[in-house]
């Protein structure tokens, strides 16, 4: 446990860093935060490996995913999710980086990722969207993990757009 405390503190500093650097126009030292990031999507990964082809990505998507960074930087714009994460493109690239946890929250109704989702999306509540989502699970999520990462995204965000009551201005 304290190994794993030591290991987040050097992660949040070392993000914190590179992104004030990259805040004062410096290159981080190391670090690839050039807005391209690969397959993974955007976190820690792609600041630490940014948009290299092959199986780094794998370490990349874990990178990322480590202590719910990717969904920070999402939320607050750092970590490399910036610009690249607005509006619809920005909602359909956290949906598919972050299918399974979503799938598992929407079954749920509720948690972390659809409270990032109806951020992004521009959504009025994320209690009525993680509703939605969880009514509609067996459509949006057909047959579970193995469903490809696009046409998860695509239903998500048609249902999303579909449903007038969710008012998600930011996917018009």
């Amino acid at each position: 446990m304290r190994k794993a405390r030591w290991t987040m503190a050097v992660l949040i500093l070392a993000t914190g860093t590179a992104y004030a650097q990259a805040e004062q126009g410096e290159p981080a030292s190391g670090l690839k935060g050039t807005g391209k990031y690969g397959t993974a999507g955007c976190g820690l990964g792609s600041l630490a490996f940014g948009d290299q082809k092959g199986g780094i990505q794998i370490i990349a998507a874990t990178l990322n995913g480590t202590g719910g960074n990717q969904t920070f930087g999402i939320t607050s714009g750092t970590s490399n999710c910036g610009e690249a994460t607005v509006g619809v493109s920005g909602t359909k690239v956290f949906i598919e980086g972050n299918r399974e946890a979503l799938s598992k929250d929407a079954a749920r109704g509720s948690g972390e990722t659809i409270d990032t989702l109806t951020v992004l999306a521009g959504c009025k509540d994320s209690k009525v969207v993680g509703a939605t989502l969880q009514k509609r699970f067996s459509e949006l999520f057909p047959g579970g993990e193995s469903t490809p990462a696009e046409k998860v995204s695509d239903a998500v965000i048609g249902r999303l757009r579909a449903e007038p009551s969710l008012a998600c201005g930011a996917i018009g």
